[in-house]
């Protein structure tokens, strides 16, 4: 089979794993020695599918053959699908060739599981070994870690990776001991534990030996198995708080060719996923709990957002005066974002904020102004009732941006 057969077939393989984003890469620079590929500190560009999924960098499998039989991938040994594995100098060399070329500007690198897991992450380690030694090569290497493998071999994969990540694919050990019986949860969290002492202990030592500096994340996927928003953000709640991951990212579902009975023959609708990767935002950097998200229903509002939905259901903390109120609260208010409430904080210590300042700010106001009271204006004393403002709100809330924190305010 042709080089580009098989980039046909494996890259068209890759495109269900949406944990390829590459930011946190550490900046690289070729400039005045040997060595190609560069990237700064806010990361590389991305390029998109048209449904949103990050298609950035060489996003390969080294190979779709595998042994494993999980019910929701189009590459399990079941499945009737076309075959390709590359060698390991191939992918070198097509990473290499692309970047001369200007197409991509790092790796993404995950595989079928061929042989053995050990045999398999010995040949993800020897792509990006290749690369950094032979090559020079500094731009990002994102390694899919293969959970059963020699915790040596995954320690040599942080030496040369960017970044690691170990998929749990699904939040419950009962819905992975049904649709992924060769995979187990408790060897997937061992993986993770081990990635993240070797963190620790890079912290601890800044002139030890480098360790995937843009940490490790993982991957869930949505409507496969029973589990309601409430259980997946639970489990990626644990996830961050015990093992530090820098992300967890969310795939929808995607029925495939000849699919068993055991997973569903509809996709769920794609804006459940974008709603999680909002509440995961509000989890990762608002401060809000799962608990308070989803304080009874298990699933996420579609038609509004998750910091909507929980200002509307706790409406006996608004309105809020913005020139009082913590920064811990302002962060809180729909349609007022991270930098914009550090910003507010910053302008009250100079004078009172006004209602155009918020304006100036680029916040939402239409969905701030029920919720705020400025020096020169308060809503009105009865304000308008919760299902009302959420029906004059939800028409705005269907368009999905192409990046979910966007939206998160």
């Amino acid at each position: 089979m042709e080089t580009i057969e098989k980039l046909e077939i494996l890259a068209d393989a890759a495109k269900y794993d949406a944990s390829c984003a590459s930011i946190g890469a550490p900046k690289r620079s070729s400039a005045g020695r040997e060595g190609i590929g560069a990237t700064n500190g806010m990361g590389i560009c991305h390029s998109y599918t048209p449904d949103g999924r990050c298609v950035s960098l060489l996003k390969i499998l080294l190979t779709n053959f595998c042994q494993y039989d999980c019910q929701y991938c189009v590459n399990r040994r079941s499945s009737n699908v076309p075959r390709a594995r590359f060698s390991v100098q191939e992918v070198v060399q097509l990473t290499v060739d692309f970047y001369l070329r200007n197409y991509i500007d790092g790796l993404f690198l995950s595989s079928g599981i061929i042989r053995s897991a050990d045999y398999t992450m010995e040949q993800l380690v020897a792509v990006a070994r290749e690369l950094r030694e032979t090559h020079q090569f500094r731009g990002y290497i994102h390694l899919k870690t293969i959970p059963d493998a020699d915790p040596a071999l995954i320690e040599a994969a942080g030496r040369y990776a960017d970044r690691l990540s170990v998929n749990i694919e699904l939040p419950t050990q009962d819905s992975v001991a049904a649709l992924a019986p060769e995979k187990s949860v408790h060897t997937i969290k061992l993986a993770m534990g081990a990635i993240r002492l070797k963190l620790d202990e890079k912290e601890a030592e800044p002139k030890a030996p480098a360790f995937a500096p843009a940490g490790q994340s993982t991957q869930m996927i949505v409507g496969a198995d029973g589990s309601d928003d409430k259980r997946i953000l639970s489990t990626a709640e644990t996830l961050y708080g015990s093992y530090k991951l820098k992300r967890v990212y969310y795939s929808a579902f995607s029925p495939i060719p000849d699919s068993p009975k055991t997973v569903p023959l509809a996709p769920p609708p794609l804006l459940r996923e974008h709603r999680l990767y909002q509440a995961d935002f509000l989890l990762r950097g608002y401060g809000f709990q799962v608990r308070e998200l989803l304080p009874q229903d298990g699933s996420l509002a579609l038609d509004i957002d998750p910091k909507l939905a929980w200002a509307l259901s706790n409406r006996e903390h608004f309105p809020l005066d913005l020139n009082r109120a913590d920064l811990s609260m302002i962060m809180r208010v729909p349609g007022i974002g991270l930098r914009s409430a550090q910003r507010i904080v910053e302008l009250r210590r100079m004078r009172r904020v006004r209602y155009e300042d918020l304006s100036r700010l680029k916040c939402s106001m239409k969905k701030a102004a029920p919720f705020i009271v400025t020096a020169d204006y308060k809503p009105a004393r009865d304000g308008a009732p919760s299902e009302a403002l959420r029906r004059a709100m939800a028409d705005t809330q269907q368009q999905m941006p192409l990046w979910p924190e966007l939206a998160a305010a």
